[in-house]
């Protein structure tokens, strides 16, 4: 296999049929899906500039074209959704999700945009781009926040971005609320069985919709609401319990994040606009799930 040559056969059998072909009319001849869904992985592996992928992918332009043009009108998200479909069929889903963030480092050539800054986009519709495209300040610098919802194998469900300095708890029930498995009949499933998350998901919001839904949280309490609690007596309530051993399973979602960070053009943004960015990490979501599904008849 070439170095060039990106994806296996039976990963592309899972996704070639998705994307764009020829349509028959006149003009210049139809770029090769397959080459240029291999440039954007190798653009986004090695984290080098558009302008600067090998001769062999072809002119960068067309590279970049695709990437942008399927990152608005949503292919990858389609054609994660589809995955997501198909492995829930095969019972490769284990609906024991885990949730986390991870900050990624924002270059100075993407944050050369006019933004508006402050508290102007919830971040619910994924596909819009948020008029602060995701941008966020704090101590580092500028910086962008890639929120994951994972399965209990540790394979992205919904992924969404926000500003670096954002909190992780405001963005769990959003990220539950984008869970939609589609199944063959009836309506998609949206409930998992449980959600795994660290002391930063731990507030009373969070576990009332979880408990009006059914949903085990798997969440332990920071020490400064238990000692809120113990201070307030008898009308602090009940100790929060958890399933300290099914905790420990929540490492999967650190462990997809730090497979994720592999991805140099991710682990670093070069990306203006949150919806490319986005749409790169749903991206490698849909090579996490081609792997998984390779071996599925």
């Amino acid at each position: 296999m070439s170095r060039f040559q990106l994806l296996s056969d039976a990963q592309w059998d899972l996704i070639g049929g998705f994307l764009p072909g020829p349509t028959g009319r006149k003009g210049r001849p139809f770029s090769d899906a397959r080459t240029m869904v291999e440039a954007i992985v190798y653009r986004y592996r090695t984290g080098i500039a558009w302008r600067d992928l090998p001769a062999v992918f072809g002119p960068w332009q067309t590279a970049w074209k695709w990437h942008r043009r399927m990152a608005g009108d949503g292919t990858w998200d389609r054609i994660h959704a589809l995955l997501l479909a198909r492995a829930d069929a095969a019972g490769k889903v284990d609906w024991s999700v885990s949730v986390d963030s991870t900050i990624a480092r924002a270059h100075q050539h993407a944050t050369n945009i006019t933004r508006v800054t402050g508290a102007s986009s919830n971040y619910k519709n994924l596909l819009a781009e948020p008029p602060d495209h995701g941008f966020g300040r704090s101590r580092g610098g500028l910086s962008t926040k890639l929120h994951h919802l994972v399965d209990g194998r540790g394979l992205p469900l919904v992924i969404a971005v926000t500003p670096g300095q954002s909190g992780d708890s405001p963005m769990l029930i959003p990220l539950l609320e984008q869970l939609r498995v589609a199944r063959p009949s009836g309506h998609p499933r949206t409930r998992p069985d449980r959600v795994r998350g660290d002391k930063a998901y731990s507030s009373r919001a969070i576990r009332q919709h979880l408990r009006d839904r059914g949903i085990q949280a798997v969440i332990p309490q920071p020490s400064d609401q238990i000692g809120h609690r113990l201070r307030r007596g008898s009308r602090g309530g009940r100790p929060v319990s958890y399933d300290r051993d099914d905790y420990r399973n929540r490492n999967v979602v650190e462990r997809r994040l730090a497979a994720l960070k592999q991805w140099r053009g991710i682990a670093t943004r070069y990306d203006k606009l949150a919806t490319v960015y986005r749409s790169a990490a749903v991206f490698t979501a849909v090579i996490a799930w081609t792997q998984h599904l390779g071996d599925t008849p």
